[in-house]
Parts: C-alpha cells; structure tokens; sequence
C-alpha cells in the first residue's frame, strides 16, 4: 500500500488528512515535528510527504518549512513533498516548488483538489521507481553484453536492438548460416560485423559485397573469381568473394537481388563448399561464414518464383530481424549524438526536429542529417535550421517556456519516449524542471 507521510504540528491537520486518505486506500503516517518527521522516514519507505512550513507558535515565515524541506530532499533525493502554506508564506512555497518541491497546497485546503494532486504524485512516483527498476535492469544487462561481447561500437537505447545484438551474439560461435532482414539504413552491416568478431573465424576476413550493386553479367566473377581472358576486360586472373573471404566471413547483402542462376550457384557453394572460376574447370574450395542480408520480403519473392526456396532455407537457420528506426525511437538521439561527436552538440529545437522526424531512410538518414548539420551550424550547436528537415518549420523553434507551460503533449510524449519515460531525464530534455514537467502532465491528463 502507497504510504503518506504528513508533518504538521497541529493535530488537527494530521488527523483530517489520515481520514481523508485513508477512505482512498492511501496508508498515512502523522509527525507533529520535523524532528519526529525525519525519523519516520528513516524508520519506513514513504511514497510522498505532506509538510508545513511553520512549526512554532506566532511563526509566518516558513523558515521552518525551507530548513525541514531540504533536510528531506538532501537524504532522498527524489521523494515528492507537497507544502501545506498560508498566505504569509506564499512566497516561500513558491521559491521551494522551483527547487524541487513537487507542489504547494494552501490552507484551508480543497479535499477533491489535494486528493487528486496527492493520487497523481503517488502514481508517478511509482511508475518512476518501475521505470528506474527497469533501467537498472537493463543497464546492467548491457554492462554484461559488452563485457562480454565485442559489440563493435554499436549504439542504440531500444529493447529491439539489444534484442537483436543478443541474438547475433548468442549464435556467432556456431557456423550456421544468418539472414539479416529488415529496411535499408537499418544497420544489418553492423550486426553481420558483430557476428563476425564473436565468431570462432573472427581473426579471418570479413567480407562484405552487396549484390544489388553489381551487374548481372559481373556477378559470377565478383563472387567465383575470373581467369584471364574470361570476359572482355579481364587481362589478368582475379580472385572472387569466396576466396578472398577463405577463412573467415562473407556478408552477402541485398541477397534477393541475386538472379535465378546465381541463386543456384551460390547454392552449390553452400552446400559442397566448392566453386569454379569464371573461364576454368578447375574446382576450388572454400570454407567461409556466410551472412547474408535482405530488405527484401524473401518469402514473398519465393511465391512469386523469383528467389529458390532451397536457397532460402540454406541461408536462413537463423533470423535477425532489424525494425525502422521510426520503431524505435529511443535510439535516434542517443544514435545523432554518436554521429555529431564530443565537441559539438544539440539544442532542444533540434533534439525535438530530430525525435519529430519519421526517418524513412532510417540510420542511414540520421548519419547523413547530422552530417549536414555540422557542415552549416555556426559553431559547436547544432539547432533545427540546421538540419533542415522535412515538414519542420524554417524558423528556430522555442521549445518550452522556464516553467513548461508551452510544452505540448507532443514534445512531451517524444520527450518521455526518448527516455523510457524517466521524468528526470525528460524534464532535463526539456529543460524544465521535474516539477514543472509533473505540473504539465497533470494538467495534460497524462501518464509516462
């Protein structure tokens, strides 16, 4: 049960507060001093803390209620205090709610109003110890990943990517064979890479071709090799995909692009780990990792004859699938701070261009946005205007207002998004205080 802790030297207040909470399933707890307030919370976990600002008879100034608040906040930290005031000490309220103090509530209070304000808090501050229960799990998780793993220098915040990173890390010490699927600009380089360094060939090469990028009639030769004279061009013998990846990894991408006939010779490779050169008989042997990678809906492609289902199977033992970026949205600040580099950084304009972006090219997109970027900012701050995205204004956006009464649900919702809805970090995002932001959501009727 959710526990209120209420400190107030007249008896009376504690005693109208526990009935009031108590018919709302609320546990509440009375201290007549500040004294007798900070040993309560030494003594149990308190969720929220209700607190006068005067203590002594014939006192107004609310110095009681300044020393009693930051002997609270300075042992914990993140503990919501609502401040029972008059209108002698306003003021003092005030200047605590903008230090940290999650509200202020005069006297003589309104029960529906105080109770709404105290139930909102309370669920708040839980879902916030959930959210902060699982960032700790997951940080230490990854802690273990990379310490583990080399994950070469991957970023990312999202559940889906550490998804994927874990898989290709689970199965890169056997030699099945993987497909990488998932649109382009995703990443599906980079975890055939991971792959591959966590792979008992990771001191061979890797290899990567992509074979949308080459012409039908040099497909054969860029992945068998080619004798002398084998096509017009080819004055020397050159060695293929295969051979150069002998002992080690070839990254296969854009795999369904591959025509029918290299589909069946790749297929012979697979199968008996030998290949001819283009323009020899003589049979060769490889022993190689295959990865291969697909934007392309294989099975799709399959129905429709244009890829062997064989094939297929031969080369997906394993998936890994890749999401859009616009799926995982927690990954593209942390992803554009990694492409500006240490010496420059974000403004809150173009943090909310950036997490506002649908991102169709994906990381790709990001990379070479961010790149732009610090090509036109005028120093080392990077702002909206200078990432020129599209569909956001040519203007410098204002993000927020000191106290944030211009934020809107949707700066909000992208903020919270970007931090897996951990108010602290949000309310830092948006440059506004913690208080401010459980102001807004409040009033904005929302939850994180």
């Amino acid at each position: 049960m959710r526990t209120v802790l209420v400190i107030d030297d007249n008896a009376t207040v504690g005693t109208a507060l526990k009935l009031l909470f108590n018919l709302h399933d609320i546990e509440t707890r009375v201290a007549t001093s500040p004294e007798d307030g900070l040993a309560a919370l030494q003594a149990e976990t308190i969720d929220l803390v209700i607190a006068d600002m005067n203590f002594t008879a014939d006192t107004t100034s609310g110095e009681e209620g300044i020393t009693l608040f930051q002997a609270i906040r300075a042992r914990h930290a993140d503990l919501p205090i609502i401040l029972l005031t008059a209108w002698t000490n306003l003021e003092s309220a005030v200047r605590l709610v903008k230090a940290g103090a999650a509200d202020y509530v005069a006297k003589p209070w309104d029960n529906d109003k105080l109770l709404t304000t105290v139930q909102n808090l309370l669920e708040l501050a839980e879902s916030m110890r959930e959210n902060n229960r699982l960032h700790g799990e997951r940080r230490r998780r990854r802690q273990k990943l990379m310490q583990t793993f080399d994950l070469q220098g991957i970023v990312f915040e999202s559940d889906a990517i550490e998804a994927a990173v874990t898989l290709a890390c689970r199965v890169a010490r056997a030699a099945a064979p993987v497909l990488v699927t998932g649109p382009n600009g995703t990443g599906k380089e980079r975890i055939a890479a991971i792959l591959h360094a966590n792979s008992p060939v990771s001191g061979g090469p890797f290899v990567a071709v992509n074979c949308g990028a080459l012409p039908s009639e040099l497909i054969e030769a860029e992945l068998f090799g080619a004798e002398a004279g084998a096509y017009t061009g080819a004055t020397k013998a050159r060695a293929g995909r295969f051979e150069l990846a002998h002992g080690g990894t070839l990254f296969l991408d854009e795999i369904g692009n591959l025509p029918l006939w290299g589909q069946i010779k790749l297929l012979r490779v697979l199968e008996t780990g030998q290949f001819e050169q283009l323009g020899s008989s003589q049979t060769r042997r490889t022993n190689v990792r295959i990865i291969s990678a697909t934007s392309a809906n294989l099975p799709e492609m399959i129905a429709d004859g244009r890829f062997r289902e064989d094939l297929y199977y031969r080369l997906n033992m394993v998936e890994i699938s890749l999401p859009r970026l616009a799926e995982r949205p927690e990954d593209i600040l942390p992803l554009a701070e990694h492409f500006l580099g240490p010496d420059m950084q974000l403004d809150e304009s173009a943090r909310a261009a950036l997490t506002h972006h649908t991102w169709p090219g994906n990381v790709r997109e990001l990379r070479n946005s961010v790149e732009r970027a610090k090509l036109l900012a005028a120093g080392s701050t990077v702002r909206a205007t200078d990432l020129n995205l599209p569909g956001q204004p040519t203007g410098e956006t204002r993000v927020a207002a000191p106290e944030g009464e211009e934020l809107t649900r949707e700066t909000i919702e992208a903020s919270l998004r970007a931090t897996q809805g951990n108010i602290s970090r949000a309310a830092q995002r948006l440059g506004v205080s913690r208080q401010a932001l459980y102001r807004r959501l409040e009033r904005l009727s929302m939850r994180p």
